[in-house]
């Protein structure tokens, strides 16, 4: 996992990797978000679809591990070898068996978000993705770090509104309340 030219303390004067940190500290809170949302849920809770699209928080939770923290670190930033060879784009991360327990969705997504994290540390903002799913996203390109945290902070923010609507659907729990 090193970055490769440059390390870790790349950019001018550190710029980039001041900016990488910004990033990651944003990340690092809508994960805190994620989590958060989620607490306390049962399990009938966590697998209850509340929106018409079907989803549950917990297939939710695990899309967020695997599609998002795994993907893009594991796979897509670090190149990791074992992780590449195991991507299977059939598999549908949205949906968990009925045997898998909930807590053990949040482990893994808590074990995927330090992977994140350890790859994050190790790699050079401007350090270019080492391996590209080019059948999936055809000219479509992240150029760097910057833009893969930048696109997971997107996503982890997008899918912690989600969890924020359906958490209220499911039993009127609200992250934040203003009076």
């Amino acid at each position: 996992m090193d970055g490769g030219a440059g390390g870790a303390a790349d950019g001018a004067a550190g710029g980039g990797r001041a900016e990488v940190e910004r990033l990651h500290a944003v990340l690092r809170g809508q994960r805190e978000h994620v989590l958060g949302i989620v607490e306390g849920l049962d399990e009938r809770a966590w697998r209850r679809p509340v929106l018409p699209s079907g989803w549950s928080c917990l297939g939710l939770l695990n899309h967020l591990a695997l599609d998002d923290e795994r993907f893009w670190f594991r796979l897509v930033v670090a190149g990791e070898p074992a992780a590449v060879a195991a991507f299977d784009p059939a598999v549908d991360a949205w949906t968990v068996d009925d045997d898998v327990p909930a807590a053990r969705v949040v482990e893994r997504y808590r074990a995927e978000c330090a992977h994140a994290d350890a790859v994050v540390a190790a790699t050079a903002a401007d350090a270019a993705p080492r391996w590209w799913p080019g059948d999936l996203f055809g000219a479509f390109r992240l150029a760097d770090l910057r833009a893969v945290l930048l696109h997971v902070v997107v996503e982890t923010a997008t899918h912690a509104g989600h969890l924020d609507a359906a958490r209220e659907l499911l039993d009127g729990r609200q992250w934040l309340v203003l009076d």
